[in-house]
Order: structure tokens, then sequence, then C-alpha cells
């Protein structure tokens, strides 16, 4: 009777033990059920900053009358800004970068056999920086009056800056976190699940093209300067466990 008794404790025992260990396994297997989205995000917005530039330059045989030429072009130009309401502290000249120039001749086989100085060319750039946007994307259309006066001034394309990018991400972040959990949780529901804690999350790239424009995202971040109208737009990966 006793090997008896002790053949079904021990069997018991190993009963026991089998069911511990599957609702052990089954516990670990229904904990590492996770449902993984991407929420994404984007907003339109315009730019409130405008940065224009433009260089100038003059030649000289005489470094003395090329910098005279210069310094007469540059109080033109604040002249004719001036007129147009760009602002002096909206104005940023450059120091003048000077370049001794030659002409280089060579014989009949391409060697170099001497070199002729042909002047001094001294070059000045101008940069505004305003949040008057239309009144600056104006001026750099109109500029080429400048040539008019016999300066050779060489107008760059406006750049458009914001100087809230940073609410515009934290907005973005926000839309982009909602939006993925709506999503997780239309899995969890569909599935016949319901959605548990938020185990992970990672941001995306944060992407600025312009607005209704083809251009393709960069896997460092796309950063428009071009266009005046913008669209902003974020992803956000999530991971929530599933019960």
């Amino acid at each position: 009777m006793r090997i008896l008794y002790a053949a079904i404790a021990l069997g018991l025992s190993f009963i026991i033990a089998f069911w511990i260990a599957g609702s052990a396994f089954k516990y670990k297997f229904k904990t590492d059920e996770t449902i993984v989205v991407t929420g994404l995000a984007e907003k339109d917005f315009v730019s409130d900053l405008i940065v224009w530039n433009g260089s100038y330059s003059r030649k000289a045989m005489d470094l003395k009358s090329a910098y005279a030429s210069v310094k007469q072009d540059e109080n033109a130009i604040r002249q004719y800004l001036a007129g147009k309401g760009i602002a002096a502290n909206e104005l940023v000249f450059s120091s003048v970068v000077i370049n001794k120039e030659f002409d280089t001749h060579t014989d009949m086989n391409g060697r170099q056999t001497s070199q002729e100085f042909t002047g001094y060319n001294l070059t000045q750039t101008v940069k505004v920086e305003s949040k008057d946007i239309d009144k600056v994307d104006k001026v750099a259309r109109e500029v080429t009056e400048l040539i008019q006066s016999g300066i050779e001034f060489n107008s760059s394309a406006p750049l458009f800056y914001n100087t809230k990018l940073a609410e515009v991400k934290m907005d973005l972040l926000a839309r982009a976190s909602a939006d993925a959990k709506l999503r997780a949780e239309t899995i969890a529901k569909n599935a016949g699940n319901s959605l548990g804690k938020l185990r992970k999350a990672s941001m995306g790239v944060f992407q600025i093209t312009g607005k209704n424009s083809n251009e393709d995202y960069s896997y460092g971040g796309a950063f428009n300067t071009s266009s005046r109208n913008k669209t902003g737009s974020i992803t956000i990966k999530m991971e929530f466990a599933a019960e």
C-alpha cells in the first residue's frame, strides 16, 4: 500500500508540475504578445522669416581704386534698399574679399610660360534678414534695377524659414502619437484583444517640404528653404502590450 500511495503521490506531483509549467508558458506567451504601429502626422505652416543674399564686385589695376569703387557701390545699395523700405538693422554687409587675378600664357605644348597680372577683383556681399517677407521678396525681384546704376549686382534666391519650428514639431509629435495609439486600438479590437501599456516608442525623422511639392523625403530629414508655404511631417513608432 505504501508503494501504491507513493506512486499516486509521485504521479500527482508530475501532473501539478506540468500544469504549473504549462500555465507559466501560457502566461509568458501571452505577455509577449505585442502590437507595433507607426503613427503619422502632417501640418501645413507658413514661413515667418526671409533671408536674401546678394553680391557685387569691382576690378581695377590699382587696389585703392577698386576698393573705393566697391565702397561707392555699397553706399548706393544702402540707399537703394532704404528707399525700398529695408531698415538698417535688417542689413549686414560682409568684409571685402580681395583676389589678385592673372592671365596664364602657355606655349604650343600647353606648358605654362608666364603669368600676367590683370588686376584686383574685390567682392562684397550683403544679407537682408527680415520678418516682412512680402517686402523683401518684392525687392529681391526688383533689384536688377541696380544694373541701371552701373552696379553688377548678383541676387540669390530668397530663403524662407520659420522661427517657431519647435512648436510645430511638438504639435506633430502629439498628433503622431495619437494616430499611432488609434491604429493600435483598432488592431487590438479587430483581433479580439484589448490594448495594454505602452512598452516602447521611437520618433522618426522630422521632414519639412514645400507645400504641394513633389520633394522626396531624406534619410536625415528634408529641410526646405525655397518655399514660403511648407508642410511638416513626422512619424513615431510605438509598441503596445496586447491583453
